[in-house]
């Protein structure tokens, strides 16, 4: 694969350089943290492949989570790290989502982090950046802010977010920390795409104003932001194809797969071929260039998915552009 224009940003208030894009491992060994669709993801042998294209792209930064295929998500990007022996790839992961014998909750107690900070890092090697996989209504915020500032202290991450919030959840975060005097998240990850920009309304400008980086997922909305429809009748949704998330995860993304957002995405087709880049290349081309999107976690399974990235990266995303794809997608 030839070399990329992928930069490097600054991940909110951390200082800590990453890659505009992170690879996601969502899809490594499962599709995400369902137990029942363990086995359902990319087997070793493969999601060893799309690291290595990863690291030859020029993404520095893998996003898995304690939770994803029970573990092996992360168990199989720590090999890697240990046999490829890349010092300079950073490792994000997730803990607070069910995974204990006896947990019926999201938990960020105290003595889950502990115990689970333990456990990711024993899978990856290192943890750099640690996130939040939703919320705990039962434990004070007070408590788990506090379990990330002793694990910053002790440098077992070097800094953490919060996935998932709401704006009143970001806000409730930032004055809990500021009324003990510890540390802030330092950036937020949640949904957004071009079928999705909920956030937009109020998230986003919170965490600009606030200093906070925000890093997207699901930027493509489970393939839907593709060529794969194009040809679609738009009349009756066509079956997504065999083994692809759509199919695996249809929960995850039927808000969007909806036949006007088809027709929305079939508008953008002449808009990439103008600019000799796919569907997909455009919509990540569009987060890429977002003002307030500091990076985007992107999650090929096929080596051919990578032309997409390289697209979005190389990409002139101009004014006119914005505005043309933005109406489309109001």
């Amino acid at each position: 694969m030839a070399d990329t224009a992928i930069r490097s940003v600054t991940l909110g208030s951390t200082g800590i350089a990453v890659t505009e894009f992170f690879f996601g491992g969502a899809a490594i060994g499962g599709i995400g943290s369902a137990p029942s669709r363990i086995g359902l993801g990319m087997a070793t042998d493969e999601a060893l492949e799309r690291l290595d294209e990863a690291y030859e792209v020029g993404i520095r930064v893998l996003d898995t989570a304690n939770s994803f295929a029970g573990g092996e998500s992360e168990r199989v990007i720590g090999r890697w790290r240990e046999e490829r022996e890349r010092d300079d790839v950073l490792v994000s992961t997730k803990v607070g989502n069910v995974v204990e014998r006896g947990q019926e909750t999201i938990s960020l107690s105290a003595d889950h982090i502990a115990r689970q900070l333990a456990l990711s890092r024993s899978r990856l090697g290192t943890v750099d950046l640690y996130v939040t996989h939703g919320v705990d209504p039962s434990t004070p915020l007070e408590e788990t802010i506090t379990a990330f500032a002793a694990a910053i202290d002790t440098e077992q991450i070097r800094a953490y977010g919060c996935s998932n919030l709401s704006v009143r959840q970001v806000e409730a975060w930032l004055l809990a920390a500021d009324r003990a005097g510890l540390p802030r998240p330092g950036w937020m990850q949640n949904g957004l795409s071009l079928l999705s920009r909920g956030v937009e309304r109020d998230l986003l400008p919170l965490l600009a104003e606030e200093g906070l980086g925000f890093v997207a997922y699901s930027p493509l909305a489970g393939g839907i932001l593709s060529n794969r429809f194009l040809g679609a009748d738009l009349e009756t949704l066509p079956e997504p194809a065999a083994g692809s998330r759509l199919a695996l995860a249809p929960a995850m993304y039927g808000d969007a797969f909806t036949l006007p957002n088809l027709a929305a995405v079939a508008a953008l087709e002449p808009l990439a071929r103008e600019r000799e880049v796919s569907i997909a290349g455009l919509a990540l081309g569009w987060l890429r260039r977002h003002p307030l999107v500091t990076a985007t976690i992107v999650s090929p399974r096929r080596t051919a998915q990578w032309d997409a990235v390289t697209e979005a990266a190389a990409l002139d995303f101009d004014d006119a552009l914005a505005e043309q794809v933005g109406a489309l997608f109001a």
